[in-house]
């Protein structure tokens, strides 16, 4: 309230000059007219913790990114799936990743690199820049004092031991064991894993039993002796491809001394395994649980299972059912696990497309690469990608990515520094000067389609504008 010499001075000036007042009208419009008023901006980035990636195209920020410091608050687990065809840079990133992750103390890596160039993987240079040596995994070196995991290790417990002997048998048949034949299969472990303490049991031991079951076998179902006999035949024939076959040498024995388990990056070549043979799908397993029993303990560590050509693990009903509960075991002891893919459509649309499912549900963190449009509209749908982001992927240039992190979809692009240059790019033809000048291109690329799309932003905007007032 004005005191009595305000008012009166106030009525005063009114009765003298008149009051005058300025009344602004209120302006009554639309949100779809109103974009127009707005200029395009960036999504919320992730915040300040963990990695670099890059940078985000269109608003140019820096784009950070870790699953260990955004479990539980903005990822409900920790796994991620990087999606993409050849040549647009997914094993640039990856490589780039683990090299960043490994300068925190509290982090330790295990690659499955399946690709191979110049008879050696892929990793073969990160690993060979941090003193270490992969472990190779090759029949015809096998016999020769090679590299040699067991799948009877008894790192690995005895319930563990029967479910890998399961899986590799269903893998190489392409059929889930019957109830007779997994019936000859158990009582030959059981009686393996009994009698057989003073060394390590192998696969011989299962395969020579299951040729020869025991009397007490048989007598314990009531059955005859040649009834199981006949039952583990199969069983028998199978294992003995691991023994005897095409993959002799790298599981029929015990497990070779010197594979460091504390090493802080654990690479597994898998390069001269035919990538299209089942010998893949059965290695995956035999490597993803002998890891499951040997590797992931509860002593705080933060790791992460990167597996290149993950096709082989999600496209195999049985394989991804045992990496399906390794996703699930190792959300609780720190794991991320790492899946790159080249087309989605190669495990939707396979014979584990509901194991597919399960996984691809649990990979909370997704990055698209560059894909053809209907691979890309697929993938959108899948996944759930916005529509913008779907009508991208097809213009994306190499290096540059979608990148859905539990629905913060932004535009990344990778950044790579002098330093790691040299130990990222697969194709080592390419010269240091023409791999700049291709991330030079792709950098002004990027910067002009990131104007472009803002321009089409606010046309866009514009012509709702227009038609809400029409």
């Amino acid at each position: 309230m004005l005191d009595p010499l305000a008012a009166l001075t106030e009525a005063f000036t009114s009765f003298l000059f008149g009051r005058v007042e300025t009344a602004r009208l209120p302006v009554r419009t639309s949100t779809g007219q109103a974009q127009a008023v707005y200029l395009p901006t960036a999504a919320p980035g992730l915040g300040d913790s963990g990695v670099i990636i890059g940078r985000e195209v269109y608003s140019g920020k820096g784009y950070i990114y870790d699953p260990f410091q955004l479990y539980g608050q903005q990822l409900p687990a920790p796994h991620w799936l990087v999606l993409g065809e050849s040549g647009n840079g997914k094993s640039a990133l990856e490589k780039t990743y683990v090299l960043r992750q490994l300068r925190f103390r509290d982090r330790q890596v295990v690659v499955l690199d399946a690709q191979g160039e110049d008879g050696v993987g892929e990793w073969n240079l990160i690993a060979q820049a941090m003193g270490l040596t992969p472990i190779r995994l090759d029949p015809m070196a096998a016999l020769d004092g090679g590299i040699k995991l067991n799948p009877l290790d008894p790192a690995i417990t005895v319930t563990g031991q029967l479910a890998l002997l399961r899986t590799i048998i269903e893998v190489a048949m392409g059929r889930g064991l019957d109830e007779r034949s997994g019936f000859a299969l158990k009582v030959a472990h059981a009686y393996v894993a009994e009698t057989v303490t003073d060394r390590q049991p192998i696969l011989t031991d299962i395969v020579e039993r299951l040729r020869h079951p025991m009397p007490e076998s048989a007598e314990a179902m009531n059955v005859d002796l040649d009834d199981v006999r006949a039952w583990g035949l199969d069983v028998a024939l199978v294992l003995d491809r691991l023994v005897d076959g095409d993959l002799r040498g790298m599981f029929d024995g015990p497990t070779s001394a010197g594979i460091d388990l504390d090493s802080p990056l654990i690479v597994f070549d898998l390069s001269h395994i035919d990538r299209n043979s089942i010998a893949m799908p059965i290695l995956m397993a035999i490597v993803g649980v002998w890891l499951e029993h040997t590797w992931i303990r509860p002593d705080r560590k933060k790791r992460i299972f990167l597996v290149e050509e993950a096709w082989h693990i999600i496209n195999s009903p049985f394989v991804a059912q045992l990496f399906q509960r390794l996703l699930k075991f190792g959300r609780r002891l720190g794991l991320s696990f790492v899946a790159v893919v080249h087309h989605l459509s190669d495990v939707v649309d396979g014979a584990a497309a509901k194991e597919a499912a399960a996984i691809l549900k649990m990979a909370s963190t997704r990055t698209i690469y560059a894909q053809k449009a209907d691979e890309a509209r697929a993938t959108g749908r899948v996944l759930g990608l916005p529509r913008w982001a779907v009508e991208i992927i097809p213009t994306l240039t190499p290096g540059i990515a979608v990148w859905d992190v539990n629905g913060n979809v932004q535009v990344v692009k990778h950044l790579i520094t002098e330093a790691e240059r040299p130990l990222v790019f697969t194709d080592r033809a390419m010269t240091e000067s023409s791999s700049q000048h291709a991330a030079d291109l792709a950098e002004a690329e990027a910067e002009a389609r990131a104007e472009a799309h803002a321009a089409a932003q606010v046309a866009l905007a514009k012509h709702m504008a227009d038609d809400a007032v029409a």
